[in-house]
Formats: structure tokens, C-alpha cells, sequence
């Protein structure tokens, strides 16, 4: 990929469908020059890969948008989220700098180091970070210029055990983790994919990961945008840490298809 390539994939769906299907965290890609960045040798960021990776997601949602009766849009990740990570507050607002996990990772999944103490970010993010904020900003608005609303639905997976660097790794991590906003959740949306999920077990809020995706334009201002993460558990659908998928991405695919074509209409 050259820096003349965009970082992401926009799938165009249905012109009447208010849906975005975000895949931000499926790629396991690094370029070259933000490889030699990396600290780690060629196995240990393979198994690093292996346990950051929402693998096997973006199957999930293309699955998904072949089998929903209005076909939703998706906007996907490209490259891995050790370049950057597009849902990170790229400043000091962003909970995950604790852990070396801001918009430009410089720990591990274990908080062993991925980047030297004086990487500065600022290139990965003018470069990466900022063009992906500014298309999916275009992407929302163009669905609340053409259908008067968007609903956005985040595509993540977390693994079955917490890992050292998570925050909240203490609670409950059901088989499907719903991440919730005060604003942008109506009650609706929640309700639509508690029964589409029903059928994969138990769903649950904001634990062990919370909150959700919304660029910054809309976040907390615009009512018309509408917001959801999905998390599913990896057990559900795949050989943990980073092996293949199973007979379970169907499942899940028809399920989330199920949740798109609830908010759809």
C-alpha cells in the first residue's frame, strides 16, 4: 500500500439505507515504513497480531450485508490498528494513554513495548488518522443528506479472557457485549439487536468494552446520528488467539443482517 492509497474501504449499500457497518480493528496489514517503528521481531508481532486483531469481522459484516434485505454501507479498515487506531481520541482525552494505547499504540497487548518512548505520533496521525476521520465524517453526513439519519454499528470481537492491558478486563464478558452511548443509543436500536443477538447467548452493556464509535462533528450534538458496538466474543466464532473462523461467523452474520434490517426501515 502507498501513502497515495486511502487506508480504508468504503462499500457503497442501498441509497435508502441509514446503516454504516464499521470495521475498524480487522486488518492485520502494516506498511513497510511504520513496520520499522515496531520494536518487536517478525514472531512476536505475528502473535501480537494474533491476540489485537478483531479477526475474521469484516467476513462477518460483508456476510452480513449479502444477507440483509436493504444493503447497508461499510466503511473498513485496511491496516492493522497498530498503524493508528481511528476510534481513539488522538489528545489527552483518550482513557487508553495509560496503557500505551492511544490513537498511535506505543504498548503491547501484555504492556511490553511496541514503539520506542521517543516515537512521535503526530506522522501517523496526519497521515492515517485524520483522512479516515474526515471520510467517515463525509460518509455520515452523506447518509443524513440522503435518508435524514445514520445508524452507525461498530464490528469489534474481544477475546474470551482479559488481557493485561485492558481497563475493565474484571467484568462479565458475555458472548455478545453491546457498547452503549447516553445520546446517540436510543432505546430502539438497543432493544433491535438484543433480540437479533439473542440467538448467539447472553448479550450484555458496556462491559468488558463500553461506549461507541461517532465522529466528532456529530458526537453529542446531532440526534440524527445513532450509535452501537457491537462486540463478539471470539470463542463464539473462531480458534483463539488468532486462528480461523468457524461455522459460528454464519451465525453471528444472520444475526447482525437481522439487527440491520431492524433499523433499516
Amino acid at each position: 500500500m502507498t501513502p497515495a492509497e486511502p487506508s480504508f474501504t468504503f462499500v457503497p449499500g442501498a441509497g435508502g439505507s441509514p446503516v454504516i457497518l464499521h470495521v475498524p480493528h480487522s486488518a492485520r496489514e502494516i506498511p513497510p515504513d511504520v513496520r520499522r517503528g515496531i520494536v518487536l521481531d517478525g514472531p512476536a508481532l505475528e502473535r501480537e497480531l494474533d491476540h489485537i486483531t478483531d479477526a475474521h469481522t469484516a467476513e462477518i459484516a460483508e456476510a452480513a450485508a449479502r444477507r440483509a434485505g436493504v444493503t447497508p454501507w461499510r466503511f473498513v479498515n485496511r491496516l492493522s490498528r497498530l498503524v493508528v487506531d481511528p476510534e481513539r481520541f488522538p489528545d489527552e482525552r483518550e482513557e487508553m494513554l495509560s496503557a500505551g494505547m492511544g490513537a498511535v499504540y506505543t504498548r503491547t497487548t501484555h504492556r511490553g513495548v511496541l514503539r520506542g518512548a521517543d516515537a512521535d505520533p503526530e506522522p501517523l496521525i496526519e497521515r492515517y488518522f485524520r483522512p479516515y476521520a474526515a471520510a467517515m465524517t463525509e460518509a455520515v453526513g452523506e447518509r443524513l443528506a440522503a435518508v435524514g439519519r445514520a445508524v452507525i454499528i461498530d464490528v469489534h470481537s474481544y477475546p474470551t479472557g482479559p488481557l493485561p492491558y485492558e481497563l475493565h478486563g474484571e467484568g462479565p464478558r458475555p458472548p455478545v457485549c453491546l457498547g452503549t452511548d447516553a445520546f446517540h443509543t436510543p432505546p430502539e436500536l438497543l432493544a433491535a439487536a438484543r433480540e437479533a443477538f439473542g440467538t448467539i447467548g447472553e448479550t450484555g452493556l458496556d462491559s468488558p468494552f463500553g461506549g461507541t464509535y461517532v465522529p466528532l462533528a456529530y458526537y453529542g450534538t446531532d440526534p440524527r446520528v445513532c450509535a452501537l458496538m457491537v462486540e463478539i466474543r471470539r470463542d463464539t466464532y473462531m480458534s483463539e488467539p488468532g486462528g480461523p473462523a468457524g461455522p459460528g461467523l454464519t451465525r453471528l452474520a444472520e444475526a447482525l443482517a437481522e439487527l440491520v434490517d431492524a433499523v433499516s426501515g
